[in-house]
């Protein structure tokens, strides 16, 4: 399972189960809300969520750099 979310490199179940997972965490949701999505509204979810963990992790690595200049 780690190396499934570390790589993204699994079988279609696994990575679906990945995907519930991530969604129903992110946007504090229940996993049945999820597999009634729309395939569509599941990837744009999965990009927004994906675009939000980028800008906090650009922001803690320059929280990073202040903190050792």
């Amino acid at each position: 399972m780690r190396r499934a979310i570390r790589t993204g490199n699994a079988p279609p179940q696994i990575m679906s189960k990945i995907v519930v997972y991530t969604l129903a965490t992110a946007f504090s949701i229940s996993p049945m809300e999820v597999y009634s999505m729309p395939v569509s509204v599941v990837k744009e979810m999965l990009f927004i969520h994906q675009s939000v963990k980028e800008l906090e992790a650009e922001e803690m690595d320059k929280a990073q750099r202040k903190i050792k200049t």
